[in-house]
Protein backbone atom coordinates (compact mmCIF):
# COMPACT_ATOMS: atom_id res chain seq x y z
CA UNK A 1 0.00 0.00 0.00
CA UNK A 2 1.56 3.37 -0.98
CA UNK A 3 2.01 5.93 1.79
CA UNK A 4 0.09 8.55 -0.21
CA UNK A 5 -3.06 6.37 -0.23
CA UNK A 6 -5.99 7.91 1.68
CA UNK A 7 -7.30 7.21 5.19
CA UNK A 8 -10.92 6.03 5.39
CA UNK A 9 -13.07 7.34 8.25
CA UNK A 10 -16.72 6.56 8.99
CA UNK A 11 -19.44 7.26 11.52
CA UNK A 12 -23.18 6.78 11.80
CA UNK A 13 -23.57 10.41 10.70
CA UNK A 14 -21.83 13.77 11.04
CA UNK A 15 -20.39 13.11 14.52
CA UNK A 16 -17.18 11.62 13.19
CA UNK A 17 -16.33 15.01 11.70
CA UNK A 18 -15.17 15.95 15.21
CA UNK A 19 -12.55 13.19 14.89
CA UNK A 20 -11.83 14.06 11.26
CA UNK A 21 -10.96 17.63 12.33
CA UNK A 22 -8.40 16.30 14.82
CA UNK A 23 -6.92 13.97 12.20
CA UNK A 24 -6.59 16.87 9.77
CA UNK A 25 -4.93 19.03 12.46
CA UNK A 26 -2.42 16.37 13.51
CA UNK A 27 -1.88 14.75 10.08
CA UNK A 28 -2.15 17.65 7.61
CA UNK A 29 -0.67 15.73 4.67
CA UNK A 30 -3.11 12.82 4.70
CA UNK A 31 -5.94 12.58 2.18
CA UNK A 32 -9.15 11.76 4.05
CA UNK A 33 -12.22 9.84 2.89
CA UNK A 34 -15.31 10.27 5.07
CA UNK A 35 -18.54 8.27 5.09
CA UNK A 36 -21.57 9.48 7.06
CA UNK A 37 -24.02 6.59 7.36
CA UNK A 38 -26.79 9.12 7.98
CA UNK A 39 -29.38 6.91 6.35
CA UNK A 40 -29.11 4.68 9.44
CA UNK A 41 -28.39 7.21 12.20
CA UNK A 42 -28.32 6.79 15.18
CA UNK A 43 -26.36 3.56 15.58
CA UNK A 44 -26.98 3.69 19.33
CA UNK A 45 -30.53 2.38 18.87
CA UNK A 46 -29.58 -0.39 16.39
CA UNK A 47 -28.67 -4.01 17.12
CA UNK A 48 -24.98 -5.00 17.25
CA UNK A 49 -25.50 -7.36 14.31
CA UNK A 50 -26.93 -4.57 12.15
CA UNK A 51 -24.01 -2.30 13.04
CA UNK A 52 -21.51 -5.06 12.20
CA UNK A 53 -23.13 -5.56 8.79
CA UNK A 54 -23.11 -1.84 8.00
CA UNK A 55 -19.52 -1.48 9.19
CA UNK A 56 -18.41 -4.34 6.93
CA UNK A 57 -20.20 -2.80 3.95
CA UNK A 58 -18.74 0.66 4.54
CA UNK A 59 -15.26 -0.74 5.17
CA UNK A 60 -15.46 -2.61 1.89
CA UNK A 61 -16.47 0.58 0.10
CA UNK A 62 -13.61 2.61 1.60
CA UNK A 63 -11.08 -0.10 0.77
CA UNK A 64 -12.45 -0.05 -2.76
CA UNK A 65 -11.58 3.65 -2.81
CA UNK A 66 -7.98 2.73 -1.96
CA UNK A 67 -7.94 3.40 1.80
CA UNK A 68 -4.68 2.39 3.52
CA UNK A 69 -6.24 2.53 7.01
CA UNK A 70 -9.67 2.70 8.65
CA UNK A 71 -10.86 4.85 11.54
CA UNK A 72 -14.16 3.95 13.20
CA UNK A 73 -15.06 7.46 14.35
CA UNK A 74 -17.99 6.11 16.36
CA UNK A 75 -18.03 4.62 19.86
CA UNK A 76 -21.02 2.40 19.12
CA UNK A 77 -19.57 1.04 15.87
CA UNK A 78 -16.25 0.35 17.61
CA UNK A 79 -17.97 -1.58 20.39
CA UNK A 80 -20.03 -3.64 17.95
CA UNK A 81 -17.76 -4.09 14.94
CA UNK A 82 -14.05 -3.37 15.43
CA UNK A 83 -13.24 -6.98 16.39
CA UNK A 84 -14.97 -8.43 13.31
CA UNK A 85 -13.30 -5.85 11.04
CA UNK A 86 -9.86 -6.71 12.42
CA UNK A 87 -10.64 -10.38 11.85
CA UNK A 88 -11.72 -9.68 8.26
CA UNK A 89 -8.71 -7.43 7.51
CA UNK A 90 -5.85 -8.63 9.75
CA UNK A 91 -3.15 -6.63 7.91
CA UNK A 92 -5.10 -3.37 7.72
CA UNK A 93 -4.45 -0.61 10.28
CA UNK A 94 -7.80 -0.09 12.06
CA UNK A 95 -8.28 2.52 14.79
CA UNK A 96 -11.43 2.64 16.89
CA UNK A 97 -12.99 4.83 19.58
CA UNK A 98 -13.80 4.17 23.19
CA UNK A 99 -15.20 6.38 25.97
CA UNK A 100 -12.39 8.04 27.91
CA UNK A 101 -12.98 6.23 31.20
CA UNK A 102 -9.29 6.06 32.17
CA UNK A 103 -8.50 9.80 31.87
CA UNK A 104 -11.84 10.68 33.47
CA UNK A 105 -11.11 8.47 36.47
CA UNK A 106 -7.74 10.19 36.82
CA UNK A 107 -9.23 13.68 36.46
CA UNK A 108 -12.12 13.50 38.92
CA UNK A 109 -11.71 15.18 42.29
CA UNK A 110 -15.13 14.31 43.70
CA UNK A 111 -14.86 10.65 42.69
CA UNK A 112 -18.02 10.92 40.58
CA UNK A 113 -17.78 10.65 36.78
CA UNK A 114 -20.71 11.13 34.42
CA UNK A 115 -20.96 9.53 30.98
CA UNK A 116 -23.10 10.94 28.18
CA UNK A 117 -23.40 8.27 25.49
CA UNK A 118 -25.76 6.34 23.25
CA UNK A 119 -27.69 3.35 24.55
CA UNK A 120 -25.63 1.04 22.33
CA UNK A 121 -22.34 2.22 23.79
CA UNK A 122 -23.52 2.00 27.38
CA UNK A 123 -24.89 -1.52 26.92
CA UNK A 124 -21.77 -2.88 25.20
CA UNK A 125 -19.43 -5.41 26.74
CA UNK A 126 -16.52 -3.15 25.73
CA UNK A 127 -17.83 -0.33 27.92
CA UNK A 128 -18.39 -2.72 30.84
CA UNK A 129 -14.81 -3.90 30.51
CA UNK A 130 -13.54 -0.31 30.58
CA UNK A 131 -15.41 0.30 33.82
CA UNK A 132 -14.01 -2.88 35.37
CA UNK A 133 -10.48 -2.00 34.32
CA UNK A 134 -10.23 1.73 35.03
CA UNK A 135 -13.13 2.85 37.22
CA UNK A 136 -13.01 0.56 40.23
CA UNK A 137 -12.13 3.46 42.54
CA UNK A 138 -14.68 5.98 41.26
CA UNK A 139 -18.44 6.13 40.94
CA UNK A 140 -19.56 6.24 37.31
CA UNK A 141 -23.07 7.46 36.46
CA UNK A 142 -24.21 6.76 32.92
CA UNK A 143 -26.75 8.82 31.01
CA UNK A 144 -28.19 7.56 27.72
CA UNK A 145 -28.96 10.49 25.43
CA UNK A 146 -31.78 9.65 22.98
CA UNK A 147 -32.40 12.52 20.61
CA UNK A 148 -29.07 14.30 21.07
CA UNK A 149 -27.42 12.77 18.00
CA UNK A 150 -30.40 13.85 15.91
CA UNK A 151 -30.00 17.46 17.11
CA UNK A 152 -26.38 17.48 15.90
CA UNK A 153 -27.32 15.80 12.63
CA UNK A 154 -29.78 18.64 12.00
CA UNK A 155 -27.11 21.25 12.77
CA UNK A 156 -29.08 22.44 15.82
CA UNK A 157 -26.07 22.99 18.05
CA UNK A 158 -27.49 25.83 20.16
CA UNK A 159 -31.24 25.74 19.53
CA UNK A 160 -33.71 26.08 22.42
CA UNK A 161 -34.76 22.44 21.90
CA UNK A 162 -31.16 21.21 22.08
CA UNK A 163 -30.52 23.34 25.16
CA UNK A 164 -33.60 21.97 26.93
CA UNK A 165 -32.69 18.36 26.07
CA UNK A 166 -29.09 18.74 27.15
CA UNK A 167 -30.06 20.45 30.39
CA UNK A 168 -32.41 17.59 31.24
CA UNK A 169 -29.65 15.05 30.53
CA UNK A 170 -26.91 16.64 32.61
CA UNK A 171 -29.01 17.80 35.58
CA UNK A 172 -29.16 14.33 37.26
CA UNK A 173 -25.39 13.91 36.86
CA UNK A 174 -24.65 17.28 38.46
CA UNK A 175 -27.10 16.53 41.26
CA UNK A 176 -25.06 13.41 42.10
CA UNK A 177 -21.87 15.45 42.46
CA UNK A 178 -20.30 14.68 39.08
CA UNK A 179 -17.25 16.89 38.40
CA UNK A 180 -16.06 15.12 35.23
CA UNK A 181 -18.15 14.43 32.13
CA UNK A 182 -17.20 11.97 29.40
CA UNK A 183 -18.59 12.86 25.98
CA UNK A 184 -19.04 9.25 24.89
CA UNK A 185 -20.22 9.88 21.32
CA UNK A 186 -18.38 11.64 18.51
CA UNK A 187 -21.43 13.83 17.87
CA UNK A 188 -21.23 15.39 21.31
CA UNK A 189 -18.08 17.57 20.99
CA UNK A 190 -20.08 19.77 18.63
CA UNK A 191 -22.40 20.76 21.48
CA UNK A 192 -19.50 21.33 23.90
CA UNK A 193 -19.92 25.16 23.76
CA UNK A 194 -23.57 24.77 24.76
CA UNK A 195 -22.69 22.22 27.42
CA UNK A 196 -20.14 24.65 28.85
CA UNK A 197 -22.99 27.12 29.44
CA UNK A 198 -25.00 24.51 31.37
CA UNK A 199 -22.39 23.08 33.75
CA UNK A 200 -20.13 24.77 36.32
CA UNK A 201 -16.69 25.85 35.12
CA UNK A 202 -15.20 23.35 37.57
CA UNK A 203 -16.64 20.41 35.61
CA UNK A 204 -14.08 18.79 33.29
CA UNK A 205 -15.30 17.74 29.83
CA UNK A 206 -13.44 14.84 28.20
CA UNK A 207 -13.66 13.51 24.65
CA UNK A 208 -11.29 11.31 22.66
CA UNK A 209 -10.92 12.86 19.19
CA UNK A 210 -7.32 13.98 19.66
CA UNK A 211 -6.32 10.65 21.23
CA UNK A 212 -7.69 8.78 18.21
CA UNK A 213 -5.79 11.04 15.81
CA UNK A 214 -2.57 10.47 17.78
CA UNK A 215 -3.13 6.71 17.71
CA UNK A 216 -3.66 6.83 13.93
CA UNK A 217 -0.42 8.79 13.62
CA UNK A 218 1.45 6.13 15.65
CA UNK A 219 -0.01 3.22 13.70
CA UNK A 220 0.79 4.76 10.31
CA UNK A 221 4.32 5.67 11.42
CA UNK A 222 4.97 2.11 12.63
CA UNK A 223 4.08 0.81 9.16
CA UNK A 224 5.87 3.57 7.26
CA UNK A 225 2.54 4.75 5.85
CA UNK A 226 2.61 8.44 6.81
CA UNK A 227 2.03 10.63 3.77
CA UNK A 228 4.68 13.24 3.07
CA UNK A 229 2.34 15.46 1.11
CA UNK A 230 -0.87 15.23 -0.88
CA UNK A 231 -2.53 17.38 -3.47
CA UNK A 232 -5.63 15.22 -3.81
CA UNK A 233 -8.89 16.52 -2.37
CA UNK A 234 -10.66 14.91 0.57
CA UNK A 235 -13.90 13.13 -0.31
CA UNK A 236 -17.26 12.83 1.46
CA UNK A 237 -20.18 10.41 1.07
CA UNK A 238 -23.54 10.06 2.82
CA UNK A 239 -26.05 7.21 2.86
CA UNK A 240 -28.72 9.77 3.79
CA UNK A 241 -29.43 13.01 2.00
CA UNK A 242 -26.14 14.22 0.54
CA UNK A 243 -27.31 17.88 0.50
CA UNK A 244 -28.00 17.66 4.23
CA UNK A 245 -24.39 16.70 4.95
CA UNK A 246 -23.15 19.36 2.54
CA UNK A 247 -25.22 21.95 4.39
CA UNK A 248 -23.59 21.29 7.78
CA UNK A 249 -20.00 20.80 6.55
CA UNK A 250 -19.08 24.52 6.72
CA UNK A 251 -20.03 24.60 10.42
CA UNK A 252 -18.77 21.16 11.46
CA UNK A 253 -15.77 20.67 9.14
CA UNK A 254 -14.83 24.29 8.55
CA UNK A 255 -15.44 24.57 4.83
CA UNK A 256 -17.83 23.51 2.09
CA UNK A 257 -17.13 20.26 0.22
CA UNK A 258 -19.00 18.25 -2.43
CA UNK A 259 -20.85 15.27 -0.95
CA UNK A 260 -21.70 12.14 -2.93
CA UNK A 261 -24.42 9.52 -2.35
CA UNK A 262 -23.00 6.38 -0.74
CA UNK A 263 -23.59 3.46 -3.15
CA UNK A 264 -23.77 0.74 -0.44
Amino acid sequence: MPSNAPVGVFDSGVGGLSVLREIRRILPHERLLYVADSGHVPYGEKTPEFIRQRSQQIAGFLLGQGAKALVLACNTATAAAVASLRESYPRLPIVGMEPAVKPAAAATRSGVVGVLATTGTLQSAKFAALLDRFASDVRVITQPCPGLVECVEAGELESPATRALLQALVAPLLAEGCDTLILGCTHYPFIKPLLRQLVPASVTLIDTGEAVARQLQRVLAERDLLAERTTAADAFWSSGQAPALAAVLPALWGRAEPVFPLPV
